[in-house]
């Protein structure tokens, strides 16, 4: 079996003698890992040995010959194991490797494909460590139709851009060496590092229990193996999904047991009703320039509202005429109108509530109730589809009804339909009760709707919340 080979290429090979320090260079000791670092310049032809030139179509900086690259690339394939013998060519096919911003982004999951492909004995990769403004767009087209190139790979470490290559480099061999047959002394240590699942890892400790006042959290020294293994799936999980929310989209959402979806769900991560992760969620106020986003969600959430025996017209007429653009930015203009989005994590809107204050109420308001001057309306409150059946709507009513608790409002109404017991008994869960009936008009049609009310009780001071 061959041993995995990975040459670099570089015009500062001296930037990559960090490759003899801790377990990347203890595994080209042992033979575990074959590394070799070339001087681009060495394949120059010229007493300048020039790598560079001017860009076409102008602009700053220089770019580098592609004719330079490929044949540094086909050089690294010749081996003198000293000066006197004669050089040997490795057979194996070429894997190259293209560290650019520009790339596809480096993950785990590339870096373990690239440790298993080069544990084969038939590749071997060849990384370009580029400089100025990169090198001609040329080669990575001429490499793709060149014989004994397995493939070209245009890699980035992130968002950012640096002087060189050669921070990239390393980053990619230490994390696909470490990955080798051999390299690492706990082979399970890879499994539960960050990125090996969906998941961040879990925070780690050691001796002191107790340093500077600061103590292990109580769970990891209680000698209960099930428990600590909980506890670290629980903060896994809510640690992605405050930091790096979009690595839950990956997660197999049958594989989540009871409380792992409790966990999720309290740092604002739910299961929509399309079966995927929904989330992280907030409740925000609403800003003018959602009043054309809050049109569209009305759009599509209050005709899921309304009766059977609601007409299409009928619907069609009250959204033009109180679901509009329009309206929302009179809403969002008055400052009796309280308007909430709920929202994810990439700024969809998923639903909407609107608290109308004071004068702002509409008709059917409670009668003879005390406190009447400070009563609030709970006008609307919708979610798009896929929102529900996931708590969400609880979370939402949760906050309207703290926005107008802030208002120091001492109650709040609403109007549902009569017919509509579902809704009813959701009202009734956040403290909603049945105090009267109103008729509500749709589209010119009117309709029989129960009004329903829920008090704010007072603080421990005796003054209400």
């Amino acid at each position: 079996m061959s041993t995995p080979r990975i040459d670099v290429v570089s015009i500062f090979p001296e930037y990559l003698a960090p490759l003899d320090l801790s377990l990347v260079g203890k595994a080209r000791t042992s033979g575990l890992v074959d590394l070799r670092v070339h001087d681009l310049r060495d394949v120059t032809t010229d007493r300048h040995r020039t790598v560079d030139d001017a860009p076409f179509g102008g602009g700053a900086g220089m770019v580098m010959r592609p004719d330079v690259w490929l044949r540094a690339i086909e050089a690294t394939a010749q081996h003198r194991p000293d000066p006197s013998a004669e050089p040997t060519t490795d057979p194996r096919e070429v894997l190259v490797l293209v560290p650019t911003p520009s790339g596809v982004p480096l993950t785990q999951a590339t870096l373990a494909d690239l440790a298993t492909t080069l544990a084969s004995p038939d590749v071997r990769a060849v990384i370009t460590c580029g400089r100025y403004e990169g090198i001609d767009a040329r080669l990575v087209e001429r490499l793709a139709d060149t014989p004994g190139v397995r493939a070209v790979h245009e890699l980035s470490l992130g968002d950012y851009v640096l002087n060189g290559g050669e921070v990239a480099a390393l980053a990619m061999i230490e994390g696909v060496v470490r990955l080798l047959p051999g390299v690492l002394g706990n082979p399970e240590s890879v499994v539960e590092e960050s990125f090996s699942q969906p998941l961040l890892e879990y925070p780690v400790y050691t001796r002191p229990a107790d340093w500077d006042g600061f103590e292990v959290p109580a769970v990891l020294t209680s000698g209960h193996h099930g428990a600590v293994q909980r506890w670290r799936r629980d903060v896994a999980l809510t640690r992605t999904a405050r930091r790096r929310p979009a690595l839950l989209r990956e997660l197999a959402v049958a594989d989540l047991d009871v409380r792992d979806r409790a966990v999720l769900a309290e740092a604002g991560v739910v299961v929509g009703r399309d079966g995927r992760l929904l989330g992280p969620v907030r409740v925000r106020p609403a800003a003018p320039d959602d009043a054309a986003r809050l049109a569209d969600v009305a759009a599509i959430t209050f005709p899921l509202a309304c009766p059977d025996s609601t007409t299409l017209g009928e619907v069609r007429a009250h959204v033009a005429e109180h679901l509009s653009v329009a309206s929302f930015e009179a809403h969002l203009a008055d400052p009796e109108h309280l308007v909430l989005v709920l929202e994810d994590h990439d700024g969809e809107l998923l639903g909407y509530a609107l608290v109308l204050v004071g004068a702002a109420q509409g008709d059917g308001a409670p009668v003879g109730v005390d406190g009447q001057d400070c009563l609030a309306e709970l006008s609307k409150l919708y979610l798009l589809p896929r929102a529900r059946g996931t708590g969400l709507a609880g979370t939402l009513m949760d906050a309207a009804l703290a926005a107008a608790r802030g208002r120091g409002v001492a109650a709040v109404w609403l109007g549902t339909n009569a017919a509509n017991a579902a809704a009813q008994r959701r009202y009734a869960r956040h403290g909603f009760a049945v105090v009267g009936t109103r008729t509500y008009v749709v589209g010119g049609a009117e309709h029989s709707d129960v009004v329903m009310l829920t008090r704010f009780g007072p603080t421990p001071g005796g003054v209400a919340d």
